[in-house]
């Protein structure tokens, strides 16, 4: 698999850190790696100069291991000091043009969408590896997210090539609607690292995964 070829289909993985504490993630993202994950994204919402390198690095390189990407949240230049396989833009994030220049032409970059199908449509135009919309479900990591409805996966599906990613709340009970409705990934992060164990996240990590039959 070319780590810099974003997926069709499967599990996308968000380690967020206010939900996985950084001693516990690289035991965690290994699990999560077992288990099928697809994509794997680094979440840290504090200033980039209290990132742990070394840590972003080993994660970088395990997921490498495995043949999944591994993407950054935001940060462009962290992403490419770190050896990240691309970035996740939102909304007041660099522009995808910006990104490309720092990481590089082939790298992965995501833009969120929340629930405005113009802003994925010129995210696709500009370029972007792929789109994400929500959040569908209240979410205890963004309680402030803007909601979406499954309506507008029908509608990105009917007018998008690039995959589409179903963000907020996800969980292996809530998730068939969605992608009855048109997503190709799922993004998690609540629901797999509720309870921070191996054991819990190998479960979690296991069923979400099975909803994808064909990226196995």
């Amino acid at each position: 698999m070319a780590l810099r070829v974003f997926p069709r289909t499967g599990l996308y993985v968000i380690l967020d850190r206010s939900r996985v504490p950084p001693r516990q993630a690289e035991e965690l993202l290994g699990v999560c790696l077992g288990e099928g994950a697809r994509v794997v994204q680094y979440r840290d919402k504090g200033p980039p100069a209290t990132y742990d390198l070394d840590l972003l690095r080993r994660l970088a390189a395990l997921c490498r291991a495995h043949g999944v990407p591994f993407l950054l949240n935001d940060h462009p230049a962290v992403a490419a000091a770190v050896g990240a396989e691309g970035v996740h833009l939102g909304r007041d994030d660099a522009p995808i043009a910006e990104a490309r220049t720092r990481l590089g032409p082939g790298a992965i970059v995501g833009v969120s969408c929340y629930d405005d199908l113009g802003r994925a449509r010129r995210a696709e135009r500009d370029g972007a590896d792929y789109v994400a919309f929500g959040s569908f479900y209240p979410s205890a990591t963004k309680p402030g997210a803007t909601r979406a409805s499954p309506e507008i996966l029908v509608r990105a599906r009917a007018v998008l090539t690039r995959p589409v990613v179903a963000i907020g709340g996800i969980d292996e009970n809530n998730a068939p609607p969605l992608l009855a409705a048109g997503a190709d990934l799922l993004a998690v992060a609540g629901a797999l690292f509720a309870e921070p164990s191996p054991e819990a996240v190998c479960v979690r990590a296991r069923r979400l995964a099975a909803l994808f039959p064909e990226a196995v």
